[in-house]
């Protein structure tokens, strides 16, 4: 036990107590992007059976809000870091690559490698000059703003984390927000986010962008509570509710850029409440919950596994298609293969991040367990996820 105590928690400075069930939390929403995955690979063996079908197609979309929960959290620790002190920016962009890029790296050359072996399966253009520019293109983390295939699928997120943190520390700068009114603040913010909405439902676009925003109201919104003690903090009931709107979010039916924008919105106000419910009475039920421990740690390591999880499982229904044919099985081979795909995803993401991005993008920041006093939690981009310290 120990041994998997020294590997799998990470010492922070200050030990805020919001730092557990953000850990969490974490955890969450990566179980959230693996049944997102599951689903929809698993659908040739559970064809015959349509109530089935109709799970794992709920299960899919609900699914779909674990990246959104990861930009909040990072909008949400990015901003607040962000608006303690001033920070040169190159030294916080350093930061940011050696947080993305070391596990990044050792799935992209993965992906590289497996494209060469299996051909078929191959996003990689054929043509030299295009495979260059493509694999340039994927480096620089342009699939997801950009209309670019990735060739990590889950990897269009890092587009938004990166442009986010691109934009951040000048947004702050030049609009002053560190010498404006936090009611200032909050209402440019909202602004903000309208106009967001606004031209999502009109034209598309990202915005999901609008989730940084959510966390960059919700640090706000606990900088305010922690000044006024008095105020009492919202109850578990009001968690149990934004937990259960920001999972129906994703449900809602309807198509197109204006159906988009309302599950966006909803997720905008549950998801900032979930935590906000979690960080500010982190000793009731449920961000007690959100503490358990094996939650904790898969969200300590949630960026490797978002990174490697949908290659393992894409390798796992490769290998069970060679000795159970995808017929339509039926409902036991979902339900069945659910943990078992899970826990083999657990394995290979772990090594990662205990060989690659715990001492390559964790450990140089030991020296400095906060930025700008505030603790620092990581993510994978998120995705969200991460996915961010």
């Amino acid at each position: 036990m120990n041994w998997l105590v020294h590997r799998f928690e990470l010492a922070r400075g200050g030990q805020a107590d919001n730092v557990r069930p953000m850990e969490g939390l974490r955890g969450f929403a990566v179980l959230l992007v693996f049944l997102t995955h599951y689903t929809g690979m698993v659908e040739p063996w559970i064809a015959g059976s349509t109530e089935t079908v109709r799970i794992a197609s709920g299960l899919r979309h609900a699914g779909h809000a674990g990246v959104d929960l990861f930009f909040v959290l990072s909008g949400y620790l990015i901003y607040g870091s962000l608006m303690k002190r001033p920070q040169p920016f190159i030294g916080f962009m350093r930061r940011r690559v050696a947080r993305i890029y070391p596990a990044f790296i050792v799935v992209f050359v993965a992906y590289v490698l497996l494209s060469f072996a299996f051909p078929s399966e191959s996003r990689i253009p054929a043509d030299p000059a295009e495979a260059a520019l493509y694999l340039v293109q994927n480096l620089l983390l342009l699939p997801g703003l950009l209309p670019i295939d990735p060739l990590i699928t889950v990897a269009w997120s890092l587009s938004y984390e990166m442009l986010f943190y691109l934009v951040t520390p000048a947004f702050i700068a030049v609009l002053g927000l560190r010498q404006r009114s936090r009611r200032w603040r909050v209402v440019f913010l909202l602004v903000l986010a309208g106009a967001l909405a606004l031209y999502g439902a009109l034209q598309g676009g990202p915005i999901r962008l609008m989730m940084f925003v959510a966390g960059m109201l919700l640090h706000e919104a606990l900088a305010h509570r922690l000044k006024a003690a008095s105020a009492s903090p919202p109850g578990a009931l009001a968690g149990v509710l934004a937990l259960l709107a920001g999972l129906g979010a994703v449900l809602l039916p309807g198509e197109g850029h204006a159906a988009q924008a309302a599950q966006v919105c909803i997720l905008f106000v549950a998801w900032p409440l979930l935590c906000l419910v979690c960080f500010r009475a982190p000793s009731a039920w449920l961000p007690r919950a959100f503490s358990w421990t094996p939650l904790r740690w898969l969200g300590n390591m949630s960026y490797s596994y978002y990174l490697l999880h949908g290659l393992v499982l894409n390798a796992g229904f490769l290998l069970l298609a060679q000795v159970l044919p995808p017929a339509g099985q039926g409902a036991w081979v979902f339900w069945g293969l659910l943990p078992v795909l899970f826990g083999l995803t657990l394995l290979p993401t772990a090594v990662l991040f205990l060989l690659v991005e715990r001492p390559y993008s964790l450990a140089p920041s030991s020296k400095a367990a906060r930025i700008g006093g505030v603790p620092q939690v990581r993510t994978g981009a998120s995705p969200t996820e991460r996915r961010s310290d």
